[in-house]
């Protein structure tokens, strides 16, 4: 048996995505965490003209020893998502957006398996959509969730 498919992963010929934009990812019905680090917190900080400790106070929870930005209590939508023409939202952050939204969807959670990266299709409309990304530039971008 060839040895480079015993380590292949299972998107060893690439998975396609695309953004569409649609704010699904960064909107509720379920409360979720979208963790930030320092770096993320001075990025989003500097990137709104405010300062750190600004930026903690108005938009960040603490979560045990972690970070997360805030979410709308009604919606569970993230406090940057705003509603824009006709459905439309978009992030008001998203040029500095925290790196768990860079990342999406290649998240480890969700390549583990054909059938996680399926369950991730189901709630994001850009996944199996658009470019595909061979599998080096997938696991560049699974390896930058461990900043």
């Amino acid at each position: 048996m060839d040895s480079h498919t015993d380590t292949a992963p299972w998107y060893f010929t690439g998975l396609a995505f695309e953004c569409t934009a649609c704010g699904r990812c960064c909107a509720g019905p379920d409360e979720g965490y979208v963790w930030v680090t320092e770096t993320d917190i001075k990025a989003i900080a500097d990137y709104l003209h405010i300062t750190p400790q600004e930026m903690r106070r108005k938009y960040v929870r603490r979560v045990g020893r972690r970070y997360s930005l805030l979410e709308f209590k009604r919606t569970h939508d993230c406090v940057f998502l705003t509603p824009e023409s006709q459905g439309a939202r978009t992030c008001r952050i998203y040029p500095v957006r925290p790196i768990q939204c860079r990342t999406w969807p290649f998240w480890p959670s969700n390549l583990l398996h054909p059938d996680t990266w399926a369950e991730a299709g189901a709630r994001c409309v850009g996944i199996n959509r658009g470019r595909c990304l061979s599998p080096e530039e997938i696991d560049e971008r699974k390896l930058s969730t461990r900043e």
